[in-house]
This record gives structure tokens, C-alpha cells and sequence, in this order.
């Protein structure tokens, strides 16, 4: 039986657009990309905060210190005694204690000519965008990096050293004067206007993503909250205090309710254990959940089922009625 016309005309069907069904696919694209894409961007961004404030001046003192060590008396501003001239030219050079000097850029310093060859026979080490040595001083130091400090070596030594100072300084800082210590340091910043919001809300964040959880979660939990009807996400700390159960003669759970986006933030209630659901999430995936605000879904509880919005199906019933009539 198909319905007449008049029923047609009452009901209104939903169909998705073409556009609909592109910005969807960019999107579903979007968030298979973006989430591998981020975390390099992310990784990348560390890596370059550290080498330019950490590993950079590092490298550069250790490489001045060497540059001053070994361009000290190999270095001229004049031509010493006993050298023998290259050519008639200032420019040409000249030889002392058998090795061959030649002028900077400059010209009013002589190195060791083996030292501006290996410079230029490495020139592709340093980009293709980096300007050429204008000095004396330019070559020696480019000359140390090639050779005593390669980035092949550099960077591994640097790795080793730093994750060893990380280590001792957390085990330094974790017990006695030195956590004594850290917490007089955070309480000083704590106090500075400004400063303080935005080293509380750093300190937040790293000590949830890189400190040991002291709370030990047991398991995760829906509960109604804060009204019936109204399902949260709870972490399940332990049972609750023996006088409550006592009173509601039933076991009693003391559940943390972590807040979104912020989950190391949040509150404890009590409930009763025939209240709570236990749901099939790890910790991990119920703290993605709650930082995502609810818009990263573990696979195993997401419900594929499509959501028509109300207008997708509307019957008017006065309409058909009366047709039917």
C-alpha cells in the first residue's frame, strides 16, 4: 500500500547532500590524520625547545672552549719569523714549520690551509642556506664542528648525559631536603601575580602526565551524577567509610570524578555499589575519553548507530487523519 499524496506531502524524509557526504569524509580524514600528524608536530616542537635553549649553548661554549684551545698558536695577524713566503703577494701565504698558511676572508689573519679545506670539502654539512665563513675564527669553529663535535656524536652523548641529570635530579628531588626543597620553590612561584597561573596550570599538567598516579584506580564506573539520569564517568579509588555503609546497609564505593578537560582535577562521592556500572575501559582510555570531552570513544563502547535529527522522519498525524477520512 503506497501512501497518497497528501501523506507524501506530510512526511519529510531526510536525505543527505552531497556536500553532507564530503564534509563528513574530510572530517573522518581529518581525525585519522591529525592525531599521528600532532604528535610529531608535538615531539618535533620538544626536540627544537630543547636543542635551541639546552643543547645549543651547550655545544656552542664546549665548541669555543676547543676553538680557543687549538686555533691559539696556530693563528696569525702577522707573518711570523722564520715563514716562508708563498709568492711575492701578502695574499699568496706562507709556510711555517712545515705547513702552508693562507689569508681569511678578510685578509688580515692566516690558518693552517688544511683547515679551510676541510671547511669547504664539508660545506654541504651545514645547508645549503648557510652562509660561508667570513673569519678566521668562522673556519676554526666550523673546522671543530667537522671534525672533534659531528652531530653523529653530539646528539647521542647529549641524549646519555641528559636523561642521566633527569634521573638523578629526580631521585634527588624526590625525598627528603630536596622535595623539601621543590615545594618551597612552588610555593614561591605560587605567590607571584600572573606568574602563578600560568606555572600552576603548567605544574598541573606535568605532574599528571609525568608523575606516579598516587591514587591506585581499581576500575572504571558509571554512575548517575549529579542527577538521575545524567550518566558520569568515575574512577573507582576503594571502598567507602564503614559508618556510611553501616547506615545504608549495603557496600558503599568511593569513586573520583575526574573533570573534563582537566582530569587530574575533580571531586569524590560515595555510592552505592549496586549504583555504579562497571564499563569495559582501561584507565588510559576513560582519562582520553574525559580529556577529549567525550569525543574520543574507546572502539569497544562506541554505538555506530546513526543519529537522525528530528526533522527526518516528522508524520503529521492531523494530515494523515483527515486524508484517511
Amino acid at each position: 500500500m503506497h501512501p497518497t499524496d497528501s501523506e507524501s506531502d506530510t512526511i519529510e524524509t531526510f536525505k543527505p547532500t552531497r556536500a553532507g557526504g564530503f564534509r563528513r569524509a574530510v572530517l573522518r580524514g581529518l581525525g585519522v590524520v591529525l592525531p599521528p600528524l600532532l604528535t610529531i608536530a608535538v615531539l618535533i616542537w620538544a626536540w627544537s625547545t630543547i636543542e635551541s635553549y639546552v643543547l645549543g649553548p651547550i655545544e656552542s661554549s664546549i665548541r669555543s672552549a676547543i676553538v680557543k684551545g687549538v686555533s691559539h698558536s696556530k693563528t696569525f695577524s702577522q707573518v711570523p719569523q722564520g715563514a716562508t713566503a708563498t709568492g711575492a703577494r701578502r695574499l699568496d701565504g706562507f709556510s711555517y714549520k712545515g705547513e702552508r698558511y693562507v689569508p681569511d676572508p678578510t685578509g688580515r689573519r692566516f690558518l693552517p690551509e688544511y683547515v679551510v679545506k676541510v671547511v669547504n670539502e664539508n660545506a654541504d654539512r651545514f645547508g645549503p642556506y648557510t652562509a660561508a665563513p667570513a673569519s678566521a675564527n668562522a673556519f676554526w669553529h666550523r673546522y671543530v664542528e667537522v671534525v672533534y663535535m659531528p652531530r653523529s656524536i653530539v646528539v647521542p652523548v647529549f641524549l646519555i648525559v641528559f636523561l642521566t641529570i633527569l634521573y638523578f635530579v629526580g631521585r634527588l628531588f624526590t625525598f627528603g631536603l630536596g622535595h623539601w626543597f621543590v615545594r618551597s620553590f612552588d610555593a614561591a612561584i605560587l605567590r607571584i601575580p600572573i606568574v602563578n597561573k600560568v606555572y600552576g596550570s603548567v605544574k598541573q599538567v606535568t605532574d599528571f602526565a609525568f608523575s606516579e598516579r598516587e591514587i591506585e584506580f581499581n576500575r572504571v564506573v558509571a554512575i548517575e551524577y549529579p542527577r538521575k539520569g545524567i550518566w558520569s564517568l568515575g574512577f573507582v579509588t576503594g571502598n567507602s567509610m564503614k559508618e556510611i555503609s553501616l547506615a545504608t546497609g549495603e557496600p558503599m564505593l568511593s569513586v573520583l570524578m575526574p573533570t573534563s578537560p582537566m582530569p587530574m582535577t575533580g571531586f569524590t562521592v560515595t555510592v552505592k555499589r549496586s549504583e555504579a556500572i562497571d564499563l569495559d575501559l582501561t584507565i588510559d582510555e576513560a582519562i582520553q575519553f574525559v580529556v577529549s570531552c567525550g569525543v574520543v570513544v574507546p572502539p569497544q563502547q562506541r554505538n555506530d548507530a546513526p543519529v537522525l535529527p528530528r526533522s527526518s522522519a516528522v508524520i503529521k498525524p492531523n494530515a494523515i487523519t483527515q486524508e484517511r477520512k
